[in-house]
């Protein structure tokens, strides 16, 4: 998930607003039947309100490693809690940051962010737990998995020695300060693809969810060195960046396919950033000037995943604002949205709430209102089928009141997505129905 300048404060909470947003009625349960076309969901179903719950990093949660596991889980029900108030019903939590994870994985080490210590075991299993407490709350969770980040540094010695990085050092290429799994390995894609899988075969999870980060972000000097799989795999091709966005659609077509068979209700989607690529560049593409396109920078088709109902959600992060000159947010959503029109695949919007009142981000960022803005004007979209919000700890902070705003505006009521605690039981799917 890129990001810039996430809000670090405690918990301050305007009681007074966020009362007068929370005195209006109750609690409107929704059914899954019914889920429209074009992409999206219909009035009945209700909309995704979500916020994404961060843990590479302990960017959100747990607020620092080593805490008690009484402590951790405090803090989890503290995020889970405050989105009930809020009136959301998604949570977005992440669950293998750096190939590790968040539950007792046979695959994996147990992830450092929960003791300081990788593989070292903190007592209790988070997802489980999150999953549980989720559904207590009529909330969805969502299980938010990077694919093919290692580590946020270069020294595989950092690893605990069991770790699959070590033990199969020729699946791991140093790029930008950090290790990344290769995805041209097709051994490494099957890994990945059996790391994640194993929680949604053991959790009644309502979705897997991928983030932005595939192919690395380009480093401006570096190279990502997979020379040698390129030489042994990638004929046929016509050249390397064709061979590279084949590798990740095998990786996103399959697992659509894996989940399907294992939990035909798990839905599967996917965050990327937002521009697939400038109009400039392809006439296919969104009318921006952005640096990144994740077609040719990433090496990530999310137009073609989503044309081809390999997924069920795309949640593009559309972390700019209204009026933007590079990328105005208004023109990334209209372009979404004609995209998911008539796929059967649903558009929620990824908002960047850690920019409201930044004072290193533009004008409009200062403004309370700036995403408020963002969901009226998504009113006009059929398509958009909700927003997700970045996250955690911005969410708690509120720092100039914008989701206090958002949820006086647009989330008078509660509105839960499906009646059976939160969890998804509807037989929508992509195009490979079944």
């Amino acid at each position: 998930m890129r990001r810039t300048g996430v809000a670090r404060r405690a918990f301050v909470l305007s009681a007074a607003g966020l009362l007068a947003a929370m005195t209006t009625a109750g609690d409107a349960a929704a059914s899954p039947s019914g889920r429209r076309k074009g992409g999206g969901l219909p009035e009945a179903a209700g909309e995704v309100r979500g916020m994404w719950i961060a843990t590479v990093a302990n960017i959100d949660w747990p607020s620092k490693p080593g805490l008690t596991a009484a402590k951790q889980e405090a803090e989890l029900f503290a995020y889970l809690d405050r989105a009930v108030e809020l009136r959301l019903n998604t949570a977005v939590f992440q669950v293998r940051p750096t190939a590790d994870a968040l539950w007792p994985s046979p695959y994996e080490p147990w992830a450092d962010c929960l003791t300081g210590t990788q593989g070292k075991d903190p007592g209790w299993d988070p997802l489980g737990t999150a999953v549980r407490a989720a559904h207590d709350r009529s909330l969805e969770l969502h299980a938010w998995f990077n694919p093919y980040r290692v580590a946020n540094h270069t020294d595989p010695s950092r690893l605990i020695a069991s770790h699959p990085a070590r033990k199969h050092p020729d699946w791991v290429v140093p790029y930008g300060g950090k290790l990344y799994y290769n995805p041209g390995l097709p051994e490494v894609r099957r890994f990945v693809q059996d790391a994640m899988l194993d929680a949604v075969r053991r959790y009644d999870i309502d979705a897997v969810h991928w983030d932005d980060y595939f192919y690395p972000y380009p480093v401006a000097g570096q190279t990502f060195d997979d020379d040698a799989e390129f030489e042994r795999y990638g004929g046929g091709f016509a050249d390397r960046a064709a061979w590279r966005r084949d590798n990740i659609d095998r990786l996103v077509r399959e697992t659509g396919e894996r989940i399907r068979a294992i939990k035909p209700h798990v839905r599967f989607g996917i965050s990327p950033f937002a521009v697939w690529r400038n109009k400039e560049t392809d006439p296919l593409g969104s009318d921006t000037r952005a640096g990144v396109q994740t077609y040719d920078d990433l090496h990530a088709d999310t137009r073609k995943w989503v044309r081809e109902g390999w997924i069920d959600y795309i949640c593009p992060q559309i972390y700019w604002h209204i009026g933007q000159t590079a990328a105005d947010y208004a023109k990334v959503l209209a372009w979404w949205s004609a995209t998911v029109r008539g796929t059967g695949v649903e558009l929620y919007v990824g908002e960047a709430l850690y920019k409201a009142g930044d004072p290193a981000q533009a004008d409009a960022w200062q403004d309370p209102a700036e995403l408020s803005r963002h969901l009226t004007l998504a009113r006009d979209h059929e398509e958009a089928g909700g927003h997700v919000f970045f996250s955690g700890k911005s969410v708690m902070a509120d720092r100039i009141g914008a989701m206090r705003r958002v949820v006086a505006d647009h989330y008078q009521d509660r509105v839960r997505l499906y009646p059976d605690q939160g969890r998804a039981r509807s037989d929508h799917r992509g195009r490979f129905s079944g």
